[in-house]
Formats: C-alpha cells, sequence, structure tokens
C-alpha cells in the first residue's frame, strides 16, 4: 500500500503531460507539429491529433501545402472514426480548393487520397 503514493507521484506528471499540444512554441516549425500528429495518431490518440492538425491550420494556413494536409489528415481521422459525414464535408471541402484557379499549386496527393477514401465512404453508406 505504501507504494501507491509513489506510483501516483513518479508516474502521474508523465502521463499528464502527454495529452495537450498547448505546450506548442509559436516559433515551431510545421513539420514539428505535423510530427507530433503523426505521433498522436499512431497511438490512436485523434483528439490530440485533430488539435496539432488544427494549430497547423492556424499558424501556417495561408500556405497551400500545409492547410491541404491538415485538412485531408482531420477528415482522415474523422473517417477512422466512422465519422463519414464529417469525413465527407472536409474532403469535399479539400477537393474545392482544387477546382478554384488556386488550385494547380496545391500538391496533388491530397485530391487523388481525397478522391480515394470518398469512394471508400459512398461503398460503406450503401
Amino acid at each position: 500500500m505504501k507504494l501507491y503514493p509513489l506510483f501516483i507521484a513518479l508516474f502521474f506528471p508523465i502521463f499528464s503531460c502527454t495529452t495537450a499540444p498547448a505546450d506548442i512554441p509559436e516559433d515551431t516549425p510545421p513539420t514539428k507539429i505535423i510530427q507530433r500528429a503523426q505521433e498522436a495518431m499512431d497511438t490512436n490518440k485523434y483528439p490530440l491529433a485533430v488539435e496539432y492538425y488544427q494549430i497547423l491550420q492556424e499558424r501556417y494556413g495561408d500556405i497551400g501545402e500545409y492547410y491541404c494536409t491538415a485538412e485531408y489528415e482531420i477528415s482522415f481521422i474523422r473517417y477512422k472514426q466512422k465519422r463519414y459525414a464529417e469525413a465527407r464535408r472536409g474532403f469535399e471541402n479539400l477537393l474545392a480548393l482544387y477546382s478554384e484557379e488556386r488550385g494547380q499549386y496545391l500538391p496533388p496527393r491530397f485530391k487523388v487520397l481525397a478522391e480515394k477514401v470518398l469512394l471508400r465512404i459512398d461503398e460503406k453508406e450503401r
């Protein structure tokens, strides 16, 4: 029984600090934010990953590649969570960007990936 307080004292700080992205300094490069989001996804911490991608959009959303990365990944997380209506909206919003004039300057991989996942959503909703 006396080990229980020691366990809490040693491990609670570790677990309590691993979930909040609020500690990302303003000057954190976008690649680092993406890396943290991917690490959260790898451990199925989807809400945390979404928060990282939202930070990416807020800070670097004016750069097409980062905006598309965040929009695609957030939509893909919704897909993995079986929240198909939300995923569909996100993928359709992303694809709408490609039909605009600036769409020719966006990375084509997100368009291809979004179209593929939308087909999967269609299959699941039949």
